[in-house]
């Protein structure tokens, strides 16, 4: 089977979207790219890539629709998300996720960092992740 392991985000500002999300998630920085930088959790990594329009072939929009990002700690989380500009989008519910072949949400709250990306955070993370 696949295993997803890169997400990339597309940005104006590579160096304040890459603080963030090392800041906020204890990402680290694991190398370069052309346009960006790597991030990682260990598991996934993550591209902070410049936005370019004018470039051929480059994507004609900024961010993907959403992350989701597991934590030990939500209220520190969040409290670190607020500090550093970060907003919750939604009310925070405490979940415990049940039989998968329910329908369900896995994230406690919905929150917005730079860019206005959209992220999930959960302290319980999401079906079929390690």
């Amino acid at each position: 089977m696949a295993k997803i392991k890169h997400i990339a985000i597309r940005t104006t500002d590579v160096e304040k979207t890459v603080a963030f999300y090392k800041e906020v998630f204890d990402l680290k920085q694991v190398g370069r790219g052309m346009n960006g930088i790597y991030l990682s959790d260990g598991h996934i990594n993550l591209a902070i890539l410049k936005y370019q329009p004018e470039k051929n072939q480059e994507p004609t929009k900024i961010g993907v629709d959403h992350l989701g990002f597991m934590v030990e700690d939500v209220d520190g989380t969040l409290a670190k998300l607020s500090a550093l500009g970060g907003k919750a989008l939604t009310d925070r519910i405490h979940l415990t996720p049940t039989d998968p072949s329910t329908p369900q949400s896995y994230f406690e709250i919905r929150c917005m960092g730079p860019d206005d990306q959209v992220f999930d955070v959960s302290g319980s993370g999401w079906v079929g992740t390690d």
